[in-house]
């Protein structure tokens, strides 16, 4: 049997855009939309429901001029209501040419829903294809709730399959909406309509709430789907629909017979932007795109990688653009400290190395987060060695905060050997600091850079006594950087992070 294709429509911008509280602008709509088509390069993307609102014509519009210049408007698709004619206008006016028509694919949603028998269902969308048709628009037809059809009205369904076998449709969707599915029956119900209509073009458009989206849309595929639906971080209502790095990571690691043409090097620039832009966080152990499935804590890991990559399986993090990572904490060995040096162009004899991993496995014991760029500074702490200098240091400072009066703050600092002191007000005891601070440093006609981000985190579950991190983003002329602090106090945290901001610099 030869390798059969199958097609990728993603559905991030329309299916994914019903995740609870997200909501992309036009800009962000179109640049999501460029991606998944120019660097992704997925066959298909849904990018709206018509009718929705003024500012979605909008979107709707500003895509479809760009795929109409660039030659994608044939993979631009529109959900589509059975509305006599209302979403064939709106569709007209936006330009678009593909419809995904949302029909009734289940017995119990024709009957309760609509109060129609499927005569009636099926003459409306009859008239909603013909009516497209005229406009030189192209439809595939949704059979919503179609899996629960396939277990309560499986004589319904095949009706509905053998009057749109008589229909102009260029593809059959069938959902499985409410994410009930298990992979047998993913795998029974797609081979049954197979094998009765082989000339068909099948999708399959999974759901994750038992967290068995992939493992259908693979079924589907075995079964001899033609297209699958997906989204960015498996965004969507509920538990979300099947997501995209995933299924694309299996079907080429497992599936040789079927071939796809997403490109996966552009998979972890899509997700973070497509994170960015929706504010809807992915899971740090998110298969392929979460931001600890490329990092080994363990020691022995690291170890292993050292020694023909014993750890290593075929997601390697390049395929995705990415790089692996080595943790370093409690359970860290030499081996993952030095690989973390070697990113660093640092190098330790044995004894020193064994003295920086005690301290590192003390740090990591205490929940204390340690990250490569904190290396130097504990080689430096623990080897009290000249490999990073520090040359200035917050010898001692004074915070108050009364009630009525404007909280102020004295500081005593040393640079490079030359003691200052000064005292400031601020709107917060950081402020005062920083305010104190900058005091000195015009004393010494130097300039601070532009503090232009401030996050603070602790444990998720902590008390009010953890360890509490400040990450800080200060920006210079020629660069962007972060520093971090952490101490069981928020100010102080701030203000370990501003004394290494003020050693970099």
């Amino acid at each position: 049997m030869g390798v059969k294709s199958i097609e990728i429509m993603d559905t991030t911008l329309r299916d994914g855009e019903q995740t609870s509280g997200v909501s992309f602008s036009a800009s962000e709509k179109l640049t999501i939309a460029k991606l998944l088509l120019e660097e992704l390069k997925v066959d298909r993307i849904e990018i709206a429901s018509a009718r929705v609102s003024e500012g979605e014509f909008q979107a709707v519009k500003s895509v479809t001029d760009w795929a109409a210049e660039n030659d994608f408007l044939e993979a631009i698709e529109v959900l589509t209501f059975v509305d006599n004619g209302i979403s064939i206008d709106w569709m007209k006016r936006a330009g678009a040419k593909v419809q995904n028509l949302l029909t009734k694919g289940s017995l119990n949603h024709l009957t309760h829903q609509l109060k129609k028998t499927k005569e009636q269902h099926f003459k409306e969308i009859k008239k909603s294809i013909s009516e497209a048709s005229k406009n030189g628009i192209e439809t595939n037809v949704y059979l919503e709730d179609w899996s629960n059809g396939m277990r309560n009205s499986k004589e319904y369904v095949f009706d509905f399959l053998a009057f749109l076998a008589t229909q102009p449709v260029k593809r059959i969707m069938l959902p499985d909406t409410l994410g009930v599915l298990a992979p047998a029956e993913s795998f029974a119900f797609v081979t049954e309509i197979r094998a009765k209509y082989p000339e068909l073009h099948f999708d399959f458009h999974a759901h994750n709430d038992y967290d068995l989206s992939v493992a259908n849309a693979i079924n589907a595929v075995e079964a001899g789907i033609d297209g699958l639906h997906l989204t960015i971080n498996g965004m969507g209502e509920r538990a979300g629909n099947a997501p995209l790095a995933s299924v694309v990571a299996v079907l080429k690691d497992f599936m040789p017979e079927v071939e796809i043409g997403v490109h996966e090097k552009a998979l972890n620039t899509v997700s973070k932007l497509v994170e960015t832009f929706s504010g809807f966080r992915i899971p740090v152990n998110k298969p392929v795109v979460g931001d600890n499935v490329f990092t080994q804590t363990a020691g022995i890991h690291a170890d292993g990688d050292n020694k023909n990559n014993l750890y290593f399986n075929d997601l390697l993090p390049e395929r995705f653009g990415r790089k692996r990572k080595y943790a370093l904490g409690k359970s860290s060995g030499k081996a993952n400290i030095q690989k973390n040096l070697q990113e660093l162009g640092l190098h330790l004899n044995d004894e020193d190395l064994k003295k920086v991993t005690q301290r590192i496995i003390e740090l990591g014991d205490k929940k204390q987060l340690v990250t490569k760029e904190d290396l130097p500074y504990i080689i430096s702490d623990v080897l009290d060695s000249n490999l990073i200098e520090e040359t200035v240091f917050i010898n001692s400072y004074v915070l108050t905060h009364s009630k009525g009066l404007n909280p102020s703050t004295t500081v005593s600092m040393t640079i490079k050997g030359e003691s200052f002191e000064e005292h400031a007000q601020g709107d917060g005891q950081f402020d005062a600091f920083m305010n104190a601070i900058k005091k000195v440093y015009k004393r010494k006609d130097l300039e601070l850079p532009k503090l232009i981000d401030y996050a603070v985190r602790i444990p998720p579950g902590s008390s009010s006594d953890a360890l509490c991190e400040t990450i800080i983003t200060w920006k210079t002329n020629e660069e962007q950087f972060k520093t971090r602090g952490l101490d069981s106090d928020q100010t102080v945290s701030a203000i370990k992070a501003t004394e290494k901001m003020l050693n970099i610099i």
